[in-house]
């Protein structure tokens, strides 16, 4: 609870911490808005591939143009300002720079970005939850072994649902069920991007105005978004999918502890120790009250009867047992929170949550049926979304990552509603992104073979 007496005293001793980030797009540029007035930070330089459009993201988040004009990194050290560039990997050889932030959104980009920042000595702060989904229990794990930082973001749900059950176990309450809210129904799953508009709730005028991209939209709409968040959760605590995945049940933040408690005792839950994501609407449609659907949750358990006759006496909204209670928040601030990591990252050497295992998986399920030959488009597309899945599931059913149902091709018809496979795409095992997601899923089967002797 003192990081910004930390940061002011860095500020004080000319010793701010210094950050690289990758990728100036809207959770780049929300952060780059409050960095620019939190002492302690020095932005050193901003990797994107396109410098002019972050250059007018950063006159619209309120930076002054003076502070972004460095022609170099070794200006930009010297007199305090930010260097702008096209080169990410300038920023992760740097010798100056602490803590990267990877905010690609590009799964293969945030891998190679992780464990360049490894190699060269960097905490790496992931806002790319897909990178995080596809490969984060080993980049976790690489980045352990080297004695650094690789941690979700704070300000994104999943960092967000580790706070809260981080904070139950803490208390000692064992935790019954975390995650968070979405605008949810069964018939989403096949949204494109061409309809993603009328769904979301905005014109697509007004979609087009702000510069809202539909297909990245879309996934947080068709269930995608909320598996990949959910498996980075699991990942994270040691939580579980239930072996269907997400049910996505309707539920208003004051009845988060009967609905989410196990189905055994009237709630519907396939397990104590789930993740699960609930919906802001009804399954008819209608919009219910009270909802979560920019919030997060954690659902637990009275260890005693003395902490359930407590839990009576503060007033918590419980189940009808009065055993089991929740917590939650119905906001999230994105970007504009992410300096809790880089912080945490490189004052106190910690993460706000980071893998420990793999426990959950998402893997490219068909919107629709898809021929032989089609080329899959990946994340909120036209022809796959991301299904949650119990890690060892999907590792022995040789799922197909959604990571990697990106640009690849069909080479059988995969029927509508089906996961598919590894064997139902023309993939290239040379690949790095490929190479990489490959040596986890064997690094864990190891392990689980290891643990089974």
């Amino acid at each position: 609870m003192n990081l910004h007496a930390l940061l002011g005293r860095r500020a004080a001793e000319g010793k701010p911490v210094r950050i690289g980030l990758i990728g100036a797009g809207k959770f780049g540029t929300m952060f780059l808005a409050q960095a620019a007035l939190t002492p302690g930070f020095h932005v050193v330089a901003i990797a994107d591939l396109a410098p002019e459009k972050a250059r007018s993201s950063l006159a619209n988040a309120g930076w002054p143009e003076e502070r972004f004009t460095a022609p170099d990194m070794d200006t930009a050290m010297a007199l305090g300002r930010t260097w702008i560039t096209e080169d990410a990997e300038a920023l992760l050889r740097s010798d100056v720079i602490e803590v990267m932030i990877d905010a690609t959104g590009h799964p293969a980009a945030g891998i190679r970005h992780a464990r360049l920042a490894r190699e060269n000595g960097k905490h790496m702060v992931m806002v790319n939850v897909e990178a995080d989904a596809l490969a984060g229990p080993l980049l976790a794990a690489e980045a352990a072994k080297a004695g650094l930082v690789y941690s979700l973001a704070y300000g994104d749900q999943p960092a967000l649902i580790c706070e809260m059950v981080d904070w139950a176990r803490t208390c000692g309450f064992p935790v019954v069920a975390a995650g968070k809210g979405t605008k949810y129904l069964p018939s989403y799953h096949k949204l494109t991007p061409d309809d993603v508009w009328q769904h979301y709730g905005i014109t697509a005028e007004a979609a087009a105005e702000g510069g809202m991209n539909p297909q990245m939209f879309n996934s947080f709409m068709d269930g995608t978004k909320s598996a990949i968040e959910m498996a980075a959760v699991a990942n994270a605590t040691g939580l579980s999918p239930a072996p269907g995945g997400l049910e996505f049940p309707p539920v208003d933040a004051e009845s988060l502890a009967s609905v989410l408690r196990p189905a055994s005792e009237g709630g519907c839950l396939h397990h104590k120790g789930q993740v699960e994501v609930i919906s802001s609407l009804a399954r008819d449609g209608s919009t219910i009250e009270r909802d979560l659907r920019w919030g997060v949750y954690v659902v637990f358990e009275a260890p005693s009867d003395y902490a359930r006759r407590c839990f009576g006496e503060y007033g918590l909204a419980t189940d009808p047992s009065g055993r089991y209670a929740a917590m939650y928040k119905p906001y999230h601030l994105i970007g504009l929170e992410l300096g809790i990591s880089v912080a945490y990252a490189g004052l106190l050497g910690q993460a706000t949550g980071a893998a420990c295992g793999w426990s959950g998986d998402v893997v490219a399920t068909a919107k629709r049926d898809l021929q032989a030959g089609e080329t899959l488009d990946g994340e909120g597309g036209y022809t796959v979304w991301g299904k949650l899945m119990p890690a060892a599931e999907s590792l022995r059913a040789a799922c197909l990552p959604l990571g990697l149902a990106q640009g690849v091709k069909l080479a059988r018809p995969v029927a509508e509603d089906a996961a598919l496979s590894w064997d139902d795409v023309a993939i290239d095992s040379a690949d790095a992104t490929v190479a990489c997601r490959r040596e986890m899923e064997q690094h864990f089967a190891s392990r689980k073979a290891a643990a089974a002797e």
